[in-house]
């Protein structure tokens, strides 16, 4: 636990401090790509599909919703030390002879998805224990795509607007760019490091070593590979046939992994918990009201109708850490359990053993101090 807590210091102690530090590089690489009302549009333009975006992962996160600071340290890890190291990896790239066509479709795909994958990578040292597989590593993954695509966005937008990259420039070169970049392929940077998350979340899942430590390297180099043949599309000239043939089968092909993922949570949570009640971790007549997210918000609302928010509360949190000890029970039952398996198990079981008295059920009797 003392470890634990450690760690949990140091990642955001370590991602506090990159982020500053990136926030600093990139506003001075935004204050210098156009004027300030080109910069304000631009930026407007490319928040546009930020909140749909992060809406499709907030869904997916639904059985166990990650804590909202690290999802917003995945955010700000991708809008701005993401993009501010990818940067300087880049122009030491051209430095040392590279082309622009390489830099485009060789060392930019690999740099960008490196240093977004760096998130995921901290978070697997030093917060390990908030992954639970592979659903939890693809939103971690998505959420610092979208927070790269939107400093990027502002950029090429910015830049379309002021005629600097090879357009005349004005409203025409500024709604080409928005509808590629913003209608079209808002999804992109997220599909790319959705597959680094994916690498991830079967490290922590799999039982067998080797995939637990090849899973996360070959997933970074799929979405360098995937990266690199969208960005030489453009400088083919073959985008819209890639984007057809390639990226949109790619994006539909995640995005159904992800739901099909998403729908399993409810068997495997099931199958977990109905162990750990067996075992005396919890009643057994309580698992229907955990599993099920229709049942899970009936029973916060019974709870609010007839004990108050400070009933509704305790529901929330006795389903919260329930949830926990099913994922941890699952990773168990499968033979992958982290070393600190008893400890955090422990931990879930006594927070539920403290608030299930004054808690119920639609249906059962309400408990009165």
């Amino acid at each position: 636990m003392h470890r634990r807590r450690r760690d949990s210091v140091a990642f955001t102690v370590v991602v506090a401090v990159l982020v500053l530090v990136g926030a600093a590089a990139m506003a001075l690489v935004v204050a210098l790509s156009g004027a300030p009302g080109t910069l304000a549009l631009a930026a407007l333009l490319a928040a546009l599909p930020v909140g749909p975006l992060v809406g499709c992962f907030m869904w997916l996160d639904r059985y166990e919703p990650e804590p909202r600071a690290l999802l917003a340290a995945g955010l700000l890890w991708g809008a701005f030390v993401a993009t501010a190291a990818a940067l300087v990896l880049q122009v030491l790239g051209m430095a040392g002879g590279a082309s622009e066509s390489d830099s485009l479709s060789v060392v930019a795909p690999v740099t960008e998805e490196v240093t977004k994958g760096a998130f995921l990578v901290l978070l697997l040292w030093w917060r390990r224990h908030e992954l639970d597989g592979v659903l939890d590593g693809i939103v971690y993954a998505g959420m610092v795509g979208i927070g790269f695509a939107f400093t990027e966005n502002i950029l090429y937008l910015a830049s379309a607007y002021s005629g600097t990259d090879g357009l005349e420039g004005g409203s025409a070169a500024l709604t080409v760019t928005f509808i590629f970049r913003c209608l079209l392929s808002p999804f992109a940077h997220p599909l790319f490091t959705a597959f680094t998350g994916i690498g991830v979340g079967l490290a922590i899942s799999s039982s067998r070593p080797l995939v637990r430590r090849l899973a996360p390297v070959v997933g970074l180099a799929l979405a360098a590979l995937l990266h690199g043949l969208w960005n030489y599309s453009t400088i083919q000239g073959t985008f819209l046939v890639v984007y057809a043939t390639l990226m949109l089968p790619a994006f539909l092909g995640v995005v159904a992994f992800a739901v099909y993922r998403r729908r399993s949570e409810r068997p495997l949570l099931v199958e977990a918990l109905q162990d750990a009640a067996d075992r005396g971790l919890l009643p057994a007549t309580d698992i229907p009201w955990l599993v099920d997210l229709r049942a899970r918000r009936h029973a916060r609302r019974w709870a609010l109708h007839h004990g108050g928010k400070q009933a509704e509360r305790g529901m929330r949190e006795y389903q919260a850490a329930a949830i926990e000890l099913g994922y941890l029970h699952h990773r168990y039952l499968r033979g992958t359990a982290p070393d600190d398996f008893a400890v955090r198990g422990q931990e879930h079981v006594e927070e539920l053993r403290l608030i299930r008295p004054y808690i119920s059920f639609p249906g059962q009797v309400v408990p009165t101090r």
